[in-house]
């Protein structure tokens, strides 16, 4: 398992009954995690000292339930700094188990000893392609909802890194590639973030299991001769690293690289456990 254990301003304190407690720089905030299947005694101070607790709806979705929680604040990792801010379906605009693929990123780009150019897929609010671009890469931002491509200029912001060589892209992403292969566009690197089920700007439907082999199929076709790396995230149960792993072989065995694939986890404070948090496989040459 690959673990983001390299926070400082967030810590998830305890997990029990079907929830988490995080600590999210100086607030605690308590929210629903389908992984979280045991029931252990709730004996951590934050569970009575929380700041927001996002209660699940037997009915589907949720809400929020705010105690001295500022609409929006700030925490750090490493070098990079990202805005928070509670909003539906229980998510703050970041994926903290992420940085455990930021440093892999980072450290790929900087000791590649020539330019780098990332497309970032599926890119949310920004946090590996501001990795990417702190750590030297020209990076394509792409993501189909507006509102998320321009939280993730305000982290670039917060990051100073305004003035990066970073393109934001809104478009269906399947759409962009295929106009990126027309264009005789290639790129070094490739990360990809697919959600399980979403929808396009324009009401184009994606369902990972039937669309993340064909995206991978055509992304293969924008590699260039001399690829880096290509990064792929699942959060959809039933989807194994293997499965990741299987797909990035078969469709770069033209380049001589190799593929691992992982879970990706947060350290758990306070039993020493290790909360799974999706799969990750990554291949470089």
């Amino acid at each position: 398992m690959w673990i983001a254990d390299n926070w400082k301003d967030y810590e998830v304190l305890d997990a029990s009954n079907g929830e988490k407690l995080e600590r999210w720089g100086d607030y605690i905030l308590v929210r629903p995690d389908p992984q979280v299947l045991w029931d252990t005694p709730m004996t951590h101070y934050g569970w009575e000292k929380k700041n927001g607790h996002y209660h699940r709806s037997n009915k589907g979705g949720g809400e929020w339930e705010f105690f001295h929680l500022p609409q929006q604040w700030t925490i750090q990792y490493k070098n990079l700094t990202f805005n928070l801010k509670p909003f539906s379906f229980k998510h703050t605009g970041l994926f903290p188990e992420q940085a455990a693929n930021w440093d892999w990123i980072s450290d790929k780009i900087k000791n590649a000893g020539r330019p780098v150019k990332v497309l970032n897929l599926f890119a949310y609010t920004g946090g590996a392609t501001l990795a990417a671009a702190a750590a030297g890469a020209m990076v394509t931002h792409v993501d189909a909802s507006k509102g998320m491509v321009n939280w993730a200029k305000e982290n670039a912001r917060s990051c100073r890194l305004e003035e990066a060589p970073i393109r934001w892209i809104v478009d269906d992403c399947q759409k962009f590639v295929e106009r990126e292969i027309r264009r005789q566009n290639h790129y070094d690197a490739i990360i990809m973030d697919p959600p399980s089920y979403g929808r396009g700007p324009k009401g184009e439907i994606w369902k990972i299991e039937e669309a993340i082999h064909p995206l991978i199929k055509l992304c293969a076709k924008l590699m260039s001769e001399k690829p880096l790396f290509f990064l792929v995230n699942s959060y959809t149960t039933g989807l194994a690293p293997s499965v990741l792993s299987y797909m990035l072989s078969i469709e770069l065995r033209k380049f001589s690289g190799r593929v691992d694939a992982q879970e990706v986890g947060l350290p758990i404070s306070s039993s020493g456990l290790t909360l799974p948090c999706g799969s990750s496989a990554r291949w470089e040459l």
